[in-house]
């Protein structure tokens, strides 16, 4: 018979050809694909078996889970598998550390491996070791590259078939995950699982260093290194290290790049990110967000509350310098006083030999050197290098202007 995709040839009948679901189009096409031969063409995931491609049938496309569990409500497309789900609920494979129970002996073993500890498969390259050899297999793709699970409409391939599920998910919009509190969607469970804790104020990450607790555990990881010192980001240009790499990218941008897209409507200083530009308006519109919790007092900056309440109230902890017991509100003026004791100038100018304590004075003296103007006038748009020189020139313009300068503070 003449296969109808690709007018191959099989030798087979139709019957053979066709699964039962015709309605749902669902194809055995083995040959276009040695290791999944069988392909089901509403979803366009390939089987190494026949019966593994009816199984997927049954479950994902034909709506045949006609088998309930009666303490669960869960379904299942034959009473085998509903047999087996009910060892569940027998506690039949039980484990004794935990209480938590498993359908089959198999997985009851794997489980106990996180109690003891036993990871009996090794990876032959780096020598990492696992607890299940699944958990090997994909992990054997980081050293080999292989990414055998393509996506038929970008062309993006992934090393795991479940990380293909989810990047569909982009292209059909699908977010199946609803949370039950404010009824926002989410691509993952995991998303959900994250989402949540904002809710319950769960935080199950904690730190055996200072007890800190984060709700993700990527957050516990990073926070980490501030006890271990590491800084894994290392900066091309001036070989300074970072413990996040978003700290690596908001350096270059603040040191080594001239681009400076945010103008503040009001003085036309330009900034780096649009972070910095908020802040800065807030000089000119007079707005104080950050308000004392202990009495009237408002401020403008998040760092000037805190000093407030160090000061004013005794809520919080000084910093104290280990060399002259100075002591600061904010640990990176601490780390910057700290250099200053010891000579250290991180910060090299690429124009001239000279050396820098903070970024701020770099920064400063970089104008020496590059042509662009920050700082403009207000009234007449006229730019100029440094603050002190366009503060000079506003109280002229202004008066020019019929703006009294004695009357309004100038903001630049």
């Amino acid at each position: 018979m003449q296969c109808e995709l690709c007018a191959y040839y099989t030798g087979e009948s139709s019957v053979e050809v066709k699964t039962e679901s015709d309605s749902n189009d669902i194809t055995e096409h083995p040959h276009d694909d040695k290791q999944r031969p069988y392909l089901c063409t509403v979803c366009d995931i390939r089987f190494k078996g026949k019966q593994s491609l009816k199984y997927h049938k049954l479950t994902a496309h034909s709506g045949g889970n006609s088998h309930l569990c009666t303490q669960c409500n869960k379904r299942f497309s034959n009473r085998q598998s509903l047999r087996k789900h009910m060892n569940v609920h027998s506690s039949k494979y039980k484990c004794t550390e935990c209480g938590k129970c498993f359908n089959s002996n198999q997985l009851l073993t794997q489980h106990r491996r996180i109690h003891s500890g036993e990871k009996p498969f090794e990876c032959s390259v780096c020598s990492k070791r696992f607890t299940q050899a699944l958990h090997l297999v994909m992990h054997s793709r980081i050293h080999s590259g292989e990414k055998p699970y393509k996506c038929h409409m970008c062309d993006k391939a992934f090393s795991q078939s479940g990380n293909l599920k989810t990047h569909m998910r982009v292209h059909t919009g699908d977010k199946p995950f609803e949370c039950s509190i404010c009824g926002k969607r989410f691509t993952t469970a995991g998303n959900l699982v994250m989402h949540s804790r904002i809710h319950s104020g769960e935080k199950p990450y904690k730190c055996h260093m200072c007890d800190k607790a984060f709700s993700v555990s990527g957050h516990l990881k990073t926070h980490m290194r501030e006890h271990t010192g590491d800084k894994p980001y290392k900066c091309s240009l001036c070989n300074k290290r970072f413990s996040h790499s978003s700290s690596l990218q908001t350096h270059k941008r603040h040191v080594h790049s001239n681009r400076r897209p945010y103008r503040c409507p009001y003085c036309g200083k330009l900034f780096v990110t649009e972070d910095e530009l908020k802040r800065h308006v807030h000089i000119h519109t007079g707005a104080k967000p950050y308000s004392c919790i202990h009495c009237s007092e408002r401020f403008t900056r998040h760092y000037q509350l805190k000093t407030h309440l160090l000061k004013s109230h005794d809520e919080g902890t000084w910093l104290t310098c280990h060399i002259c017991q100075k002591k600061f509100s904010h640990s990176g003026n601490l780390k910057t006083h700290v250099l200053r004791h010891e000579g250290v100038k991180p910060y090299v100018c690429n124009e001239c030999p000279k050396c820098f304590c903070t970024s701020g004075e770099l920064k400063r003296h970089l104008s020496v050197h590059l042509d662009y103007k920050q700082f403009s006038c207000y009234f007449c748009d006229k730019s100029f290098k440094h603050k002190y020189a366009v503060k000079k020139h506003f109280k002229k313009c202004s008066t020019v202007h019929g703006f009294n300068v004695n009357q309004s503070k100038c903001h630049v």
